[in-house]
């Protein structure tokens, strides 16, 4: 009997529990998954940062009533937004009869470079699109996806004319069955590095092997190992793994894998290789995003076009010192763990540099917090 696939959805009232050997007759023990409370701040903490940056963009071009503000947010939010408005003079000032909120002199200067700070972010926003592509089995992606994932790679919503259009010698939009699909059109060897192996050729690891340095190198208690097949990991607070977990992790982090940008139709799926190398998809497509993490319904999207794991969820908890899942917010998270410290993103982009720039006028600095699906590109 052939079994309806179940996508990977995590409401937000579930909580995950793993599984233990036990012995004897005795149920299996369950342990509840180890949270990370900065990784759960940061979707705490990116609420009102998401709903000062829309009512902003509402408010660039031109005041808006207060009466219209329902039009715009809903009758619901609208209290949430005005409440946002008294709280913050240095950002919105209201003015006139009747009322119109716009943006204080200083906040609309600082708003202005908010194209140059796209415009800085482009070349970096078409090399990840590219490598995007380059991970799919067949180079392309629905464009229904790409607008699904748009805003976590930081496109614009009319990327299609402004990015698509404007690189022709890179991407094309063909029709495949009843599906528009964005293609890729040159492949590009140099771009088939992941940012495993880049941070790894920063360390000087990536040629351990080929210089032949044989040394016997031990797995230090947090999981880490110097190898150019290694990940890094970061256990979350109170994991105390035992010998027998660290040397079964010791042996997964010398076993090589193909490249995540090799075709993964050449792999079986039940090949240790092969499902190693789908944790190195996973680690890639969360690199490629501005803030190093995707919605549960994002990752999921592209089971088909990088042969994801099929038991999505059990591969993430089951390597929870690269991944952390968390239910917080609205929708379910994936995070990229060795992209932040503590609760603040690494790396930064021009746009993400904006953006803290931004709310630092709310008195709040040091934010990687915008959440991009809630308001609209402002070109």
């Amino acid at each position: 009997m052939l079994r309806r696939a179940v996508p990977f959805r995590t409401p937000k009232s579930v909580r995950f529990l793993v599984r233990h050997k036990s012995s004897g007759g005795r149920r299996p023990k369950k342990k509840a998954y180890p949270r990370v409370p900065e990784l759960d701040r940061v979707m705490e903490l990116r609420k009102k940062p998401s709903m000062i940056l829309h009512l902003t963009s509402l408010v660039q071009s031109q005041p808006l009533f207060l009466r219209d503000l329902e039009k715009n947010v809903g009758f619901v939010r609208k209290w949430a937004f005005m409440g946002l408005i008294e709280k913050h003079p240095s950002v919105f000032r209201v003015a006139g009869t009747p009322p119109s909120v716009s943006l204080t002199a200083r906040a609309h200067r600082l708003a202005q470079e908010e194209a140059h700070a796209r415009a800085s972010t482009e070349p970096l926003l078409v090399t990840n699109l590219r490598k995007l592509l380059m991970l799919c089995v067949d180079c392309r992606v629905p464009l229904e996806t790409v607008e699904l994932i748009g805003p976590e790679l930081g496109l614009p919503s009319d990327f299609e004319e402004c990015l698509v259009a404007k690189y022709p010698q890179f991407f094309s939009v063909r029709r495949f069955g009843r599906r528009d699909c964005l293609v890729l059109e040159d492949w590009d060897s140099t771009l088939a590095v992941t940012a495993r192996e880049a941070r790894l050729a920063q360390e000087g690891v990536v040629n351990l092997k080929a210089s032949g340095d044989r040394r016997k190198v031990k797995i230090s208690r947090d999981g880490n190992y110097l190898g150019p097949f290694a990940f890094k990991m970061n256990f979350p607070a109170g994991f105390r793994p035992n010998v027998g977990y660290l040397e079964q992790l010791e042996r997964w982090q010398k076993l090589e894998f193909p490249s995540p940008y090799l075709n993964a139709r050449r792999f079986h799926a039940a090949d240790p290789k092969a499902r190693k190398r789908a944790v190195a998809v996973i680690h890639e497509l969360l690199s490629l995003t501005m803030e190093k993490r995707m919605t549960s319904a994002q990752l999921d999207a592209f089971h088909a076009e990088c042969l994801l794991p099929s038991n999505l969820l059990l591969c993430l908890i089951k390597h929870q010192g690269i991944f952390y899942l968390t239910n917080k917010g609205v929708r379910s998270t994936v995070f990229l763990k060795d992209a932040y410290l503590g609760s603040n993103l690494i790396d930064k982009c021009p746009l993400l540099q904006f953006y803290d720039k931004f709310m630092a006028l709310c008195g709040r600095g040091n934010i990687d917090l915008c959440d991009k699906n809630s308001f609209p590109t402002v070109v």
